[in-house]
């Protein structure tokens, strides 16, 4: 966990085997507290929410090796100060919190103006031929055009995910369909839906997301095979970037103050 924002951490001793976290209270009451505690936790344990709890701030933890860190923290010493603005200039512009552009940019390009992928998507938010027309993008490799047209493109996928899906699980959904496309989402989602899952969970989804690659599955939805393992690692590496630059913004107690719509990576709620 520790790894991702002090990237030489290392295990210094071994403190033994795990143990449960448990809760201490005072012998001198009645002892309702106690026992209102424990259905506490016990109905968030069969109601779900404490599992969402784990994924939500662990699911994507461990995804990123030391080089991976490391690598991270160098561009954003090097490259991430020359295009923050524009990242900015496109959170402002379409809502989404420019730290989570900026994390689906170094995923994409690791920053690069001039990234070109053996599939023929350019520039640092890696966009095809096709999206960038379809959103008004000229020059892909325009690190200004790119990242808006980024931004606006994302945008678009959010308002697709049906409205009853709230945050964070709606910005995760919707980066897995920048990644898969919208109907492979889709399809995910129905597969999780079948094998009693819940559709409007991240958590259920990426569990279902490495399917589409298999025959059984992808035989019977209505986009066919796509790489599910992929846009999983894709949004899940995106998770840890993002968190990243959160404790780094955090740190240095910066200026800009991202929009209302902006996804707040430390809140509590579900």
């Amino acid at each position: 966990m520790n790894r991702r924002v002090f990237a030489h951490a290392a295990t210094a001793f071994e403190l033994g085997e795990p143990r449960a976290i448990a809760w201490a209270f005072s012998n001198m009451g009645d002892g309702s507290l106690h026992k209102v505690a424990n259905n506490f936790l016990k109905l968030i344990e069969e109601d779900g929410r404490l599992q969402r709890l784990r994924a939500r701030y662990f699911g994507h933890a461990g995804r990123l090796n030391f080089v991976d860190t490391r690598d991270f923290w160098r561009h954003v010493r090097d490259r991430l100060p020359g295009l923050q603005a524009y990242f900015e200039e496109a959170a402002e512009e379409t809502g989404i919190d420019w730290r989570l552009l900026a994390a689906i940019g170094y995923q994409e390009s690791h920053w690069r103006t001039d990234a070109v992928s053996p599939t023929g998507v350019r520039g640092i938010m890696m966009l095809t031929k096709a999206t960038a027309g379809e959103i008004g993008v000229n020059k892909r490799t325009d690190p200004v055009e790119s990242i808006r047209g980024g931004a606006y493109y994302l945008s678009k996928l959010m308002k697709k995910i049906p409205e009853r899906i709230q945050e964070p699980d709606r910005s995760w959904l919707a980066l897995a369909s920048y990644n898969i496309g919208y109907g492979h989402l889709e399809d995910a989602r129905k597969i999780t839906q079948k094998r009693g899952g819940n559709p409007d969970s991240w958590k259920d989804v990426k569990e279902n997301l490495p399917l589409l690659s298999k025959r059984k599955w992808y035989k019977n939805t209505k986009h066919g095979y796509a790489r599910g393992n992929e846009a999983l690692r894709y949004v899940e590496n995106i998770r840890s970037y993002y968190a990243i630059l959160g404790w780094q913004l955090e740190k240095e107690k910066p200026s800009f103050t991202p929009p209302s719509r902006a996804i707040n990576i430390n809140s509590p709620a579900l």
